[in-house]
């Protein structure tokens, strides 16, 4: 497994009564030895890595090139056999095609290529593509699919350019990209990735030929999932008005809950029944409507409306604590469940299945209220720093770009769309994100231990206001020395309330003439 001792290789270029040696020179800048046709070299050649040469400046008149590897014991390979991207094109228009198609959505960004023929002698005919499937055929072969993330919020096309550089060559993908996943010749040459709108994403693909231990790379390709010439939503702005406002709005609340969610206990409930009821209407109205964004978006602003007041008017009638920490907890639950599939867990190819996803997502989300089941409070604070603290992540998002909103987002997405669960997840998480995450986690560590400190001594959770309402209003009627004894009851006081509006609206009747009386 060592070093071999000393190599000699030659090149010789034979022309008509000519024949000549070659000389290596390194070429450091690109990691391969550089032949020119002269002299011979001595290199030494480790086992395991292989090296890579590259020949310039052949003469046009030569006929052929022999090549002479010699080793003083130890048996050496030269190969000529870097695999062919796209040698085997069977679907797009060129016979040898190293391009990579892509096709891209709201949802999911799909990347197609040709498979890849094994490398062959210049002049002779290309091994056949389908007749063996045995280790001397292209089937041989694997593919790494690698993705590089740019600089977010950078849409320039200096900054296109330049990192199209760094995913063009094998040994320039390998040191800048992330390797995703690697294909075989069973697998079909189609990968697909959460699109990331706004967002600059270069792909590439390598292919290896594992015996010869060579690899080539095919034609990378970008995406920055969205339209730069559209008049509404393109790349230059950052999400829709109505996305804006609604987001906003709901930040504000959050924020609110962040730090008072607990005290203002009827508030907080509000706001989770409308994160449950307006996420679980938004799935279905899309599902099932062709309406618009904007609409679906106002429908949901209401529908959410209703299920906040709903669980409030819950609460207040029949006062069952532990039905609405349910609610509260499953809220929590959901986010700790997305985030635990935002990390490279969620690219497993287990959860490509949506029934182990689901089943695998809903146990997650439905534990965190079981655990905290004894301790309800420390639940109701924890609920109202995460939640409260994200929805400003979220509104953050709607006015520049942060990964951290695919936290939510890729759930969402994935029960939108049913090709999603074979997509890959993966996201930046650069300077932006960091702050945004810093931000996050400040806001969250804040609201929780403002409400911890502010509580204590307190009582764990309010009475139940429908008790309270009925205890009153018999002590009102027993008590006749309550001054709200005597407040007449509502029917009365309403129809005086209305026979002072319609007065409002009658002419006065004249009086007539007057004549004082004198006595």
């Amino acid at each position: 497994m060592g070093l071999l001792p000393l190599l000699v290789l030659a090149v010789l270029a034979l022309e008509p009564g000519a024949a000549s040696g070659a000389e290596t020179v390194g070429n450091s800048s690109e990691g391969l030895l550089e032949f020119s046709v002269g002299k011979f070299r001595y290199f030494k050649l480790n086992r395991p890595f292989p090296e890579e040469a590259i020949l310039r400046h052949i003469s046009s008149n030569v006929t052929f090139l022999i090549f002479q590897l010699h080793s003083q014991y130890q048996n050496t390979t030269i190969s000529f056999s870097e695999p062919v991207p796209g040698g085997c094109n069977l679907e797009f228009d060129l016979d040898i095609d190293p391009n990579i198609y892509l096709q891209y959505n709201f949802f999911e960004t799909t990347i197609k290529f040709a498979p890849a023929n094994l490398g062959y002698a210049r002049g002779t005919a290309p091994p056949p593509c389908d007749i063996e499937t045995g280790q001397d055929s292209r089937w041989r072969l694997q593919y790494d699919v690698y993705q590089y993330f740019m600089p977010e919020n950078d849409l320039t096309e200096e900054a296109l350019l330049r990192h199209l550089q760094r995913m063009a060559e094998v040994p320039q993908v390998k040191a800048n990209a992330v390797k995703v996943v690697t294909l075989t010749a069973d697998d079909k040459t189609i990968v697909s990735f959460s699109s990331l709108w706004g967002q600059g994403v270069i792909y590439n693909v390598i292919v290896r030929d594992p015996f010869l231990n060579t690899s080539a790379a095919y034609v990378p390709v970008h995406t920055y999932a969205c339209s730069f010439e559209a008049e509404e939503g393109n790349c230059f702005s950052l999400g829709r008005v109505s996305t804006k406002v609604f987001f906003t709005l709901f930040a504000l609340l959050g924020l609110f809950i962040c730090f008072f969610g607990h005290r203002f206990w009827k508030t907080e409930l509000f706001f989770i029944g409308f994160i449950l009821m307006g996420f679980f209407f938004y799935i279905l109205i899309t599902r099932l409507t062709p309406i618009k964004y904007d609409v679906r978006l106002i429908l949901t602003a209401l529908a959410g409306s209703i299920g906040g007041i709903c669980l409030v008017a819950a609460w207040w009638r029949f006062g069952i604590l532990v039905l609405c920490m349910l609610c509260v907890g499953l809220v929590l639950g959901f986010l700790v469940s997305s985030v635990t599939f935002f990390t490279p867990l969620g690219n497993l190819k287990i959860f490509r299945d949506d029934a182990v996803f689901w089943v695998t997502f809903s146990c997650i989300a439905v534990l965190i209220p079981v655990v905290f089941m004894g301790c309800l409070r420390i639940l109701n604070i924890l609920t109202c720093g995460f939640i409260g603290s994200y929805s400003v992540v979220l509104a953050i998002d709607s006015y520049l770009y942060t990964s951290l909103s695919y936290i939510t987002l890729n759930v969402l997405k994935r029960a939108l769309h049913v090709d999603f669960r074979r997509a890959f997840v993966n996201v930046p998480f650069q300077t932006n994100d960091f702050i945004v995450l810093a931000a996050w986690g400040m806001l969250a560590v804040s609201g929780i231990t403002l409400q911890i400190r502010r509580e204590r001594g307190q009582p764990f959770f309010p009475p139940h206001p429908y008790m309270l309402w009925k205890r009153e209003r018999e002590r009102r009627v027993t008590n006749i020395l309550d001054p709200s004894y005597h407040i007449p009851p509502l029917r009365e006081r309403l129809y005086g309330q209305l026979a002072q509006i319609k007065a409002l609206f009658q002419k006065e009747q004249p009086a007539g003439e007057r004549t004082p009386l004198l006595l």
